[in-house]
């Protein structure tokens, strides 16, 4: 067997299984120098290293996707709450994610469609003909859209009521404002033009007599009300004439439909862990903490590779004796130092999370605040 090229590697464009870093100038000048130094920690020249330059790039290029997938993964448990909605075209490698509420608020929504005051749900508008005498419809069978008919619908408000009270507040045959009106004539003012119509009084004034009118219609009328039950409306008083009664309704399958997007937004949008845009990451961006982890990591795959090329022949014969290799110690040594980086890794990960660095700058400021406590408070003497 043949060891590791004398001196220097090949090109390194073209020599990587998926050329993910092919184009990064720092890649192309450090990934030589990665395969020159794991030869020679591996033995060579003094001891044959059966692996070619092409075989160091890949455990090189294996190593940066690692470390990429490790930080990657730490970032999305840090960051989905705040990237969850947001398009998956944009990728956020590198990138500082601000916190926002738009999770909350995205939840929040659907109890603004319940009261009736936002959310996702089309609020739709229907109508049925009311005939003289009959006082029970079904909404669900005589509303207008024919594109929805059969599908479940829930009547969310009907349009038929008296009309405000304050419209008939300032009407002189209602009773309620002729006594302004006589007021302002004997001031004098009647006569006036018809900007002096209104004189200051107390807002409980005003809610007195709109809530006198709203008794009158109460107690000496009979009042426009309706009971609706499964969609099915019974009108009071009875109709004696013919005319349309309007109503709000939502589809039950636009409310129970939990792939529903707000007006604008794509399907196409972060969900979940499987498809947040953080990306490999450019290899020039790792920092040199980063970069020594990569360089361990590759040792460490290269010895694995090594150590699976020694084993496939366990002893070799030679003349009046044969030497055992060291493939199986080479694949232990790998493994245990992978697992090991792996480990140390995820530890300063974990280490860094926004929850414990809050903790951390909490226990500071009151450390601090404790110790300011202890400084002796100068005494001002006027």
């Amino acid at each position: 067997m043949e060891a590791i090229w004398p001196g220097s590697g090949s090109a390194v464009s073209g020599n990587t299984p998926f050329g993910l870093y092919d184009t990064d100038s720092t890649f192309q000048s450090d990934a030589p120098k990665f395969a020159n130094w794991s030869a020679k920690r591996l033995g060579y020249p003094i001891t044959a290293v059966e692996l070619q330059d092409s075989q160091f790039y890949t455990c090189f290029e294996e190593s940066i996707t690692e470390y990429s997938s490790q930080v990657n993964q730490f970032n999305i448990r840090e960051n989905l709450l705040s990237l969850r909605g947001q398009a998956t075209g944009s990728n956020v490698t590198h990138k500082r994610i601000t916190p926002n509420l738009a999770d909350a608020i995205r939840i929040s929504e659907q109890y603004g469609s319940e009261a009736g005051v936002g959310g996702t749900i089309d609020f739709k508008s229907g109508s049925i003909s009311v005939n003289s005498g009959s006082q029970v419809y079904d909404l669900n069978t005589l509303y207008a859209d024919v594109s929805e008919s059969g599908q479940a619908i829930e009547v969310r408000r009907v349009y038929y009521e008296a009309s405000p009270a304050v419209q008939r507040y300032f009407d002189p045959y209602a009773g309620t404002g002729a006594g302004s009106y006589n007021m302002l004539d004997g001031f004098g003012w009647g006569s006036m033009t018809p900007a002096v119509q209104f004189m200051m009084m107390p807002m409980y004034a005003d809610l007195l007599r709109i809530q006198a009118i709203e008794f009158n219609d109460q107690m000496r009328k009979s009042a426009h009300t309706f009971e609706l039950r499964n969609n099915k409306i019974r009108i009071f008083p009875k109709p004696t004439s013919t005319y349309k009664l309007w109503f709000e309704y939502v589809l039950k399958s636009d409310r129970e439909d939990p792939t529903q997007t707000a007006h604008g937004e794509t399907s196409n949008t972060v969900s979940d862990f499987s498809n947040v845009p953080y990306n490999n990451m450019e290899y020039q961006f790792i920092n040199d903490v980063g970069k020594q982890w990569v360089r361990k990591y590759g040792l460490a795959l290269s010895k694995e590779l090594l150590g699976m090329v020694r084993s496939k022949y366990g002893s070799i014969p030679i003349p009046n004796a044969e030497t055992t290799l060291d493939g199986d110690t080479l694949r232990g040594e790998a493994s245990a130092e992978k697992e090991a980086l792996i480990t140390q890794l995820r530890e300063n990960l974990e280490a860094s999370s926004r929850k414990l660095m809050l903790e951390a700058d909490s226990e500071e400021a009151t450390r601090l605040q404790e110790k300011l406590s202890k400084v002796p408070l100068p005494i001002y003497i006027g």
